[in-house]
């Protein structure tokens, strides 16, 4: 993260990727297909909704692990952007350093950083760890201007108001059906449903605090 040299002046926007730039779920679901596997949509969570379609019988969370790191592996290119991404982020660049923060494993960060290149989301992408509150602190303490954190998760989002509450954290979720899963995160500032919308809250935002 140091290696960003990131100007403290300047807002920034830390934003995931799986379900806010890219269309994670619809990929991983045809991908399960393949393996006679399917999503049940029961719940906010890939462990216990990954069920065989003979069986019906839920796997275990170290198999889901292994699917996962499986689909990253050999299949992340299947991932398309989320729509209107490119678009907002543009804009938004104008007046905010932009930053992916995502959990995704190390070694596929670059792998990661050149795909959304490739859709027009050419930004620096920081591999996280856990829950994200630290990291989004450690930009926070680097920070005088305003800092927004965009994420699908609710434990993220109350992980980062403990950690860094200063943050304005915006609560989207691009995937329609499982967003439909799942309530506004008790611990954003907003919940929206677009990325015009997440742009609208920004640029308000910074017009506001006067940047």
């Amino acid at each position: 993260m140091a290696a960003l040299g990131h100007n403290p002046a300047r807002p920034l926007i830390l934003c995931d990727a799986d379900e806010v730039l890219l269309t994670f779920l619809a990929a991983f679901e045809n991908f399960l297909h393949g393996r006679g596997l399917y999503y049940a949509w029961r719940s906010y969570a890939l462990d216990g909704n990954i069920l065989e379609c003979d069986s019906k019988i839920a796997l275990a969370m170290a198999k889901v692990r292994a699917l996962i790191e499986e689909f990253y592996a050999d299949h992340a290119d299947t991932l398309k952007p989320v729509s209107g991404a490119p678009e907002a982020l543009k804009r938004l660049s104008a007046r905010a350093d932009i930053v992916i923060l995502t959990n995704i494993w190390q070694k596929y960060r670059l792998a990661r950083q050149t795909q959304l290149a490739s859709y027009g989301l050419p930004f620096p992408v920081v591999s996280n760890s856990g829950s994200k509150g630290p990291s989004v602190a450690w930009f926070a303490e680097r920070s005088d201007a305003p800092l927004y954190f965009i994420d699908d998760s609710a434990r993220h989002h109350s992980s980062v108001a403990r950690h860094a509450a200063a943050a304005v954290r915006i609560h989207f979720v691009a995937e329609r059906r499982l967003a439909g899963l799942v309530g506004p995160a008790e611990d954003c500032n907003y919940r929206v449903d677009s990325w015009a919308s997440a742009q609208h809250v920004i640029e308000r935002d910074l017009t506001a605090k006067g940047f």
